[in-house]
């Protein structure tokens, strides 16, 4: 049997990733590493380079042009709006879907902290709690920004928990993982997408055996409010979707100024997921005023 051609960018994270999917499919996977828009330039902030698509776009390219089989992404990093020609074949397990403080916790940071995050999600939504703070644009890989920690000075870091676990990383500064209420991740958070050619029936016909139904329908959810709200996943909007346990689907989304000082918030519950997260976003424009907010912040 063949080993099958996984496009991935060639992070540490994004390799595990990719090594992770081969390793449940069971079989060879090639990897092939492609360089992204997001991955060459690291010393500019990932919302004025036009969202985290730029993560994507290549290695979304490379299937397209049969240079490879499929694509593991990290599914934060996708736009709501899957490009013709792909399918999103397949969502795995879930792991932690929180975001995490490095470096202090949350109830100890100091009066005027000073706080690094490439996140205007993040940025917005700590702001929204402590107007204190002060916030600097955090950009490179887990290691880079682990480093940066001390060699900067900064009193915290701001990273996604899933990837202090996929890494293994052992970290000896304190690491707080927050919880929805006080920072509710980014859509899809914690969670894999595997994107293959919409007319490639083999593989699609391969790559399900990994989806994991609860998941996909949690980050269904939230990548339906995404997409209400227009489709780019750098905006200040977060949500989190959970199984309740009769079934049903329970989901918290935000939406706030750039600068903290408003920030929007509905929680619901329901048993569709893309009628739960379109009504959450909907909510939030049209009845709370959120769209000129998401005029202000485009």
């Amino acid at each position: 049997m063949a080993d099958l051609r996984a496009a991935t960018r060639g992070s540490p994270l994004a390799l595990w990733q990719t090594r992770h999917v081969a390793a449940l499919l069971g079989r060879g996977v090639e990897e092939v590493v492609v360089s992204t828009v997001g991955d060459r330039n690291t010393d500019v902030p990932i919302h004025s380079m036009g969202g985290k698509g730029v993560f994507v776009k290549e290695v979304q390219a490379a299937v397209l042009d049969g240079r490879a089989d499929f694509a593991v992404h990290s599914a934060k990093d996708l736009p709501a709006v899957t490009p013709n020609g792909l399918v999103l074949v397949a969502v795995p397990t879930r792991a932690d879907a929180r975001d995490a403080l490095v470096g202090s916790s949350w109830a100890d940071l100091p009066l005027g902290a000073h706080v690094a995050t490439g996140s205007v999600r993040r940025r917005a939504q700590m702001a929204w709690h402590r107007p204190d703070l002060v916030f600097s644009e955090l950009r490179g890989n887990i290691q880079t920004r682990l480093g940066k920690l001390e060699s900067e000075g900064f009193d915290a870091i701001v990273m996604a928990a899933a990837a202090i676990d996929r890494l293994e990383l052992v970290i000896t500064s304190p690491v707080d993982r927050l919880e929805p209420s006080v920072i509710v991740p980014q859509v899809a958070q914690g969670a894999l997408a595997i994107e293959c050619r919409s007319d490639d029936v083999d593989t699609i016909a391969t790559l399900v055996a990994v989806e994991d139904v609860a998941t996909r329908r949690v980050v269904d959810a939230e990548r339906a409010f995404l997409s209400e709200l227009g489709g780019d996943c750098e905006l200040p909007a977060g949500a989190n979707a959970s199984t309740t346990a009769d079934g049903d689907l329970e989901m918290v989304g935000v939406l706030s100024s750039l600068d903290g000082r408003r920030l929007l918030r509905e929680a619901r519950v329901g048993d569709d997921p893309d009628r739960l997260g379109r009504s959450i976003a909907r909510y939030l424009l049209d009845d709370l005023g959120g769209r000129s907010l998401l005029e202000n912040a485009r």
